[in-house]
């Protein structure tokens, strides 16, 4: 997760919510997820300072992903992303394109779940649905979470940025 905030901070993520599925291997403890998001909020500053970044992303305590899109209903998204290794995955690219055909211009805001090793469960891939997301397939190879993130943060940030 270290590397993930310090990577996604450098690309550009304006927030960095860490998600804790059905599937992920290790589970803690509200006292500790607490001290792991004051660490890797750290981290965060460390690497805007490196990079030179003038503003700072928020980092959010690790928390699951019901409780994540009860706070992220509230937030506007223009595209809401979900990785998914199911076959009804669609291409990254497909769906900006389709978004730009139909609002003629890009996404200004884009949330993107990377889930964990194995997959998010059906039914966090149903519950992710319910609240908009699309499900994306980043090709053939079964990624590892650091690299699917790094990977969906550096296509955002060619396509968007630009």
């Amino acid at each position: 997760m270290e590397l993930i905030v310090q990577k996604a901070v450098e690309i550009g993520a304006a927030e960095i919510a860490p998600i804790v599925s059905d599937r992920t291997v290790v589970q803690i403890d509200s006292e500790t997820a607490a001290q792991k998001q004051a660490k890797w909020q750290q981290i965060a500053i460390e690497a805007a300072k490196q990079c030179g970044q003038n503003w700072l992303p928020r980092v959010h305590a690790p928390r699951r992903l019901t409780e994540f899109f009860s706070s992220a209903s509230e937030e506007s998204f223009d595209l809401r992303l979900i990785g998914s290794l199911q076959p009804d995955a669609r291409h990254l690219k497909r769906i900006l394109e389709d978004y730009s055909s139909e609002h003629r211009d890009r996404p200004r805001s884009v949330m993107m779940l990377v889930g964990p090793e194995g997959d998010f469960t059906p039914a966090e891939l149903s519950l992710a649905r319910r609240h908009g997301c699309q499900p994306i397939t980043l090709g053939p190879v079964i990624l590892r979470v650091e690299t699917a993130a790094l990977y969906c943060l550096s296509i955002l940030s060619y396509e968007l940025l630009t």
